[in-house]
C-alpha cells in the first residue's frame, strides 16, 4: 500500500530564476517513510504491526497538514518476511537511502520509548532484514518501537523461547497499550520531520 502527498512543491522537478536570470530545474527528491508490519485485518492491531500503526497516524496527521515536503508513505502489501520486494523499487541509488526511514517494532525496548539508528544490522527483525537484502545495503535511517512489557520497577519483560516470542510479537495491544502508542506517535512525528528536514543526526541527538 503506497500513497504520496504532495505539499508545498507542486511536482518532482522544481524550476526557479538562477541570479543571471537563467532558468533553473532541479530534481525535488521524494523522502520515503515505510511502516513495516503484515497485510490484513487479522494483524491490524498486533505488537509486529506498530510500524505500519505509527506510519498510518503520521500519515493521518500529514495529510490533513500543509507541510514543506514531499513524502510517499508506504505500507507494504507483502508479509513481513518480504518486505524488501516493496522497498526496493522506490530505491535506485545510494542517494535514494538518505531519503529512507523506516519504522518497526523493537521487542528489546519497553513499550513507550523510541530509537532512531543507522547503518546497523537487524537485530534479528526478519522485516527490516529482508529490506537489508533486498537493497544490498543497511545505510539508511530506521525508528526503532518499543513493544515490551515492563515490571513495576522498569525492566524489560521479555516472553521466553521462539514460540512465545512469537505468540507476544502477534498478539493484539490492549487499548491502553494503544493509547500509549498513540502519545509516542506524536513524537515520532517530530522525529521523522526532523530526519527530513534537518538529518539523522540532528534527530538523534535531540529525541535518542
Amino acid at each position: 500500500m503506497l500513497r504520496s502527498y504532495k505539499f508545498t512543491s507542486p511536482n518532482p522537478l522544481r524550476v526557479s530564476e538562477g541570479a543571471k536570470g537563467e532558468v533553473l530545474c532541479y530534481y525535488v527528491k521524494m523522502k520515503i517513510l515505510v511502516g513495516l508490519g503484515n497485510p490484513g485485518e487479522e494483524y491490524e492491531n498486533t505488537r509486529h504491526n506498530t510500524g505500519r500503526i505509527v506510519v498510518s497516524m503520521i500519515e493521518k496527521k500529514w495529510g490533513s497538514e500543509n507541510e514543506k515536503q514531499k513524502i510517499k508513505f508506504l505500507m507494504p502489501d507483502t508479509f513481513m518476511n518480504n518486505s524488501g520486494r516493496a522497498v526496493a523499487p522506490l530505491v535506485k541509488s545510494k542517494k535514494d537511502l538518505k531519503d529512507l526511514v523506516v519504522v518497526y517494532d523493537d521487542i528489546d525496548l519497553p513499550l513507550g520509548k523510541m530509537k532512531i539508528s543507522f547503518n546497523r544490522s537487524s537485530g534479528g527483525h526478519n522485516g527490516l532484514g529482508s529490506i537489508i537484502k533486498s537493497l544490498k545495503s543497511q545505510e539508511f535511517t530506521r525508528i526503532r518501537i518499543g513493544i515490551a512489557s515492563v515490571t513495576p520497577s522498569g525492566k524489560i519483560k521479555k516472553p521466553k523461547g521462539k514460540k512465545a516470542v512469537i505468540n507476544f510479537i502477534l498478539g493484539e495491544f490492549k487499548k491502553p497499550e494503544l493509547e500509549i502508542l498513540k502519545k509516542l506517535s506524536k513524537k515520532i512525528t517530530e522525529a521523522v520531520e526532523v530526519i527530513f528536514s534537518e538529518g539523522k543526526d540532528k534527530a538523534m541527538s535531540m529525541y535518542n
